[in-house]
């Protein structure tokens, strides 16, 4: 598995992997211009077996008392169960304690996405707090909660 610089020929591959239901569910309606709408986002493709099979992105607070990274994920069903989510998170962790200087990574899954929370909990993330009706869901009606997850290494 690796994780490779977005480029623009992956983007029908990741709007397709977006409209699965079951990654639409845990998502915002599809952007037109995704995924190239956020560009104080940095993204990468995740790549299994030869095939796109999600991506991952981080965002950084570089105000230097308040220095972290947060990151997002997600991972197409036919590449789900087989630690690829897992693996993609343990590197971009790497890549931003690293390679970006960072000492903390927080991710917030929504408190109900179970298989989510395994995930990063096996990547070394561990809860912190609930972020009560933090996000909408995704067909905009109401509001969930959010699961504040952090991985914190000693600064150097």
């Amino acid at each position: 598995m690796t994780l490779t610089p977005l480029a623009p020929g992956d983007a029908e591959a990741l709007r397709a992997i977006r409209r699965e239901p079951s990654v639409a569910h845990w998502w915002d309606e599809l952007e037109p211009d995704f995924p190239f709408e956020e560009p104080e986002s940095t993204r990468f493709t995740i790549r299994h077996d030869g095939e796109i099979a999600g991506m991952v992105q981080y965002g950084e607070e570089l105000e230097p008392k308040y220095r972290s990274a947060s990151i997002d994920i997600f991972v197409a069903p036919a590449h789900q169960r087989q630690g690829v989510c897992t693996e993609a998170v343990r590197l971009m962790v790497e890549h931003l304690i690293r390679e970006r200087g960072h000492h903390r990574i927080t991710i917030d899954p929504a408190a109900s996405n179970e298989a989510a929370i395994r995930c990063y909990s096996k990547a070394g993330f561990t809860p912190v707090g609930v972020m009560r009706l933090a996000e909408r869901d995704a067909d905009g009606r109401g509001w969930h909660d959010s699961l504040m997850m952090e991985l914190v290494v000693a600064p150097e």
